[in-house]
């Protein structure tokens, strides 16, 4: 079981990112899929989930309209676009598995994978 993330890296304030997380193992195929964030000395932060099925997507207050979730099913992969970014979205972001997109928006977590950095300079 196995949550494997990947595309963290440093872009410049407007720029863009994408972060990708592959899920391998148990019985991903049925779980909601999402990524997590945590800024040095803050909590950890729901940023975007997406369904099963790659259908219905939430996302964080903070991210709306300029992040963008989506999922290949076959290969049970997520994407993080991120567009338009800000040094506040600088942090360790985390793919997560949980039962229901709601249950990864309130930090309902059931699975963790490794975190990736993503940095945003001015």
């Amino acid at each position: 079981v196995q949550l494997q993330a990947s595309g963290g890296g440093t872009v410049q304030a407007g720029g863009s990112l994408r972060l990708i997380c592959a899920a391998s193992g148990g019985t991903f195929s049925n779980y909601a899929l999402g990524w997590l964030r945590q800024a040095p000395g803050q909590d950890r932060v729901f940023v975007a989930a997406i369904d099963w099925n790659g259908v219905r997507a939430t996302y964080g207050d903070s991210v709306k309209g300029r992040f963008s979730i989506s999922k290949d099913t076959a290969k049970n992969t997520i994407y993080l676009q991120m567009n338009s970014m800000t040094t506040e979205d600088t942090a360790v972001y985390y793919c997560a598995a949980g039962l229901s997109v709601e249950r990864l928006g309130e930090g309902l977590v059931g699975f963790w994978g490794q975190g990736t950095l993503v940095t945003v300079s001015s």
